[in-house]
């Protein structure tokens, strides 16, 4: 479908209709219509479970929650790498329309705390660590009262609203409950009991908070329903051809729309499998479970792509059962695409693009798209999802103008929790979202990203909002001003770099900075070129200018080019 006249407007199509039903009930139809299809993979804990065997498990943990007396839109937190039990968890929350909140699992202390109490987390499902993250090190500081609390009773005064704390280890902590434990409540009127939840649950009713880094500093939570998530889920897997006879190799982290949403239920909505080749990302492990479980689909962002890359230089893998599977997070180098496609196998590797706000794809490549448009462009519009490109008054442009990306459609969240100023200036009256990425349409309706109005650093597929970490540098006592900015790296795409002035008689060094960042933000935020100055290139009217501090490091430092 072409754009209409000349305008950079476009309509994805809509031969194919959009589900109109929750996660739980297409569960249910998925278990029913492919009772013994494989639906679940993670060979890291020898788990194989048929969706017959998934659907048991997850209506299981769902009881076990609504024993806890967990409640339609109560927020559940889950802060875990990837295993069996965030995938339980996500569906069994939509089981009995409790709101999945996602954590990053490389948050530390402060972003935990403000996280759980922004949306008011009654619920927090955990793992006990994971790489250098102590989780169960870092709840006990931030709640301390569950050293002496009743598992289910916690009454904390930094965290206000936690009543219920759920480990995934085997070991039992102090204040907490076993996962294995909660799977084996029955609350009152015993597995019946789903069955009236379920007749009670909307499709448009808020299921799941992602947290998204605002321009204004403190992350914001998007919240999306079953409606948005499940049929985001299920476009995507139509552009992959997926079936019941797919296994979709998913190395991306669940907590993220590319894991839950554009793998869990791109998989669920078509009866494919899903295989977690392990809690992390390795390119090595990735690969060996590639080829032992004869996967058709893979996913991950280019810095992933390019390892698996690097692993096959001197190693052998089979990879004849690879086909296709998406690249996102990142715009994919062409050379890197091309070596993809030829040496994983994967000659329908497509691109997609969006953000958290959006479910999370509006764009999308097709496989019968040339790999010229694949790697020039994100493609077009997803069905059922409208876009235009505007300019600064709002008008749409002609075509091949740049401007900032808009999308209108099911996919649109509701809303940021509990934030409707920020809402409002996102969403506009005509229900368009406004991306802050700037692109391009061409004649075809095929968009290109060339910029970004936010100040957002892309490093390795996370979003970085440079306030959000100027912010928590500003708490520190002997810095007077900061200013955070991406440089380009090599094998990151973007590098997080800070300038800072201290304040009149302070000292710091490089080492003083990332003590402080460490154990406190998320590892990727963490500042790794570090500059003290004494001022900054500054406007007329005294507004910092970005372009040029990243001008004069890229001319200074050797960034890795």
């Amino acid at each position: 479908m072409k754009p209409l006249n000349e305008w950079s407007y476009l309509k994805g199509n809509i031969k194919v209709p959009l589900l109109k039903e929750t996660i739980g009930a297409c569960l249910d139809r998925m278990a029913a219509q492919h009772p013994n299809d494989l639906a679940l993979v993670v060979p890291h804990q020898d788990i194989r479970w048929t969706y017959l065997e998934y659907q048991e498990k997850i209506n299981q943990f769902a009881l076990g929650l609504v024993a806890l007396g967990v409640k339609k839109f109560d927020r559940v937190g889950i802060w875990a790498p990837n295993c069996s039990e965030w995938c339980l968890a996500q569906f069994a929350t939509a089981k009995i329309g409790a709101i999945l909140v996602c954590i990053n699992p490389a948050y530390r202390l402060s972003e935990l705390e403000y996280a759980l109490n922004k949306v008011e987390c009654k619920v927090l499902i955990m793992a006990g660590s994971f790489k250098k993250s102590d989780y169960l090190g870092m709840i006990y500081e931030l709640a301390p009262e569950l050293t002496n609390s009743d598992a289910g009773a916690l009454k904390a005064e930094r965290l206000p609203h936690l009543k219920v704390v759920i480990s995934l280890g085997g070991d039992k902590s102090n204040g907490m409950y076993l996962f294995s434990e909660v799977m084996e409540m029955l609350p009152a009127g015993g597995e019946g009991v789903l069955t009236g939840i379920g007749a009670s649950l909307d499709p448009y009713d808020a299921i799941n908070i992602q947290f998204t880094s605002g321009t204004t500093g403190s992350p914001k939570g998007a919240t999306l329903t079953h409606h948005n998530i499940l049929n985001n889920g299920y476009m995507v897997g139509e552009a992959l051809n997926l079936d019941h006879k797919d296994r979709l190799c998913i190395p991306v982290p669940l907590y993220h729309c590319f894991g839950m949403v554009m793998g869990n239920l791109a998989c669920l909505s078509h009866g494919a499998a899903v295989v977690l080749p392990g809690p992390g990302f390795d390119p090595a492990i990735t690969l060996k479970v590639v080829s032992q479980e004869k996967c058709t689909g893979l996913y991950g962002v280019p810095t992933m792509f390019i390892a698996m890359l690097s692993e096959l230089d001197g190693n052998s893998y089979d990879l004849s059962s690879l086909r296709t599977g998406i690249t996102a997070g990142a715009p994919c180098p062409e050379e890197v695409m091309k070596n993809v496609m030829r040496h994983l196998n994967m000659k329908d590797i497509l691109n997609a693009y969006g953000q958290t706000e959006t479910s999370p794809v509006n764009h999308i490549t097709l496989a019968d798209d040339s790999l010229q448009r694949r790697v020039s462009s994100v493609g077009k519009a997803c069905p059922h999802v409208e876009i235009k490109i505007i300019n600064e008054d709002g008008q749409t442009l002609l075509l091949e103008k740049q401007g900032e990306i808009c999308c209108r459609g099911y996919n649109v969240m509701l809303g940021y929790w509990n934030d409707d100023q920020q809402t409002q200036q996102t969403i506009d009256r005509d229900g368009w979202l406004h991306s802050g990425d700037l692109g391009a349409m061409d004649c075809d309706g095929y968009v290109k990203i060339t910029g970004r109005i936010k100040d957002m650093i892309i490093r390795g597929g996370e979003n970085i909002y440079p306030r959000e970490v100027e912010e928590f540098l500003h708490g520190h006592p002997a810095i007077e001003d900061v200013q955070v900015f991406g440089i380009p790296h090599e094998k990151f795409g973007e590098q997080v770099c800070v300038w800072i002035i201290l304040k009149t008689g302070e000292f710091l060094q490089e080492g003083d900075i990332l003590d402080y960042c460490r154990n406190e933000i998320a590892y990727f935020k963490i500042p790794q070129v570090i500059k003290f100055v004494d001022e900054f290139p500054v406007t007329v009217t005294g507004k910092p200018l970005k372009y040029i501090m990243r001008e004069m490091m890229q001319d200074s430092f050797n960034l890795n080019l």
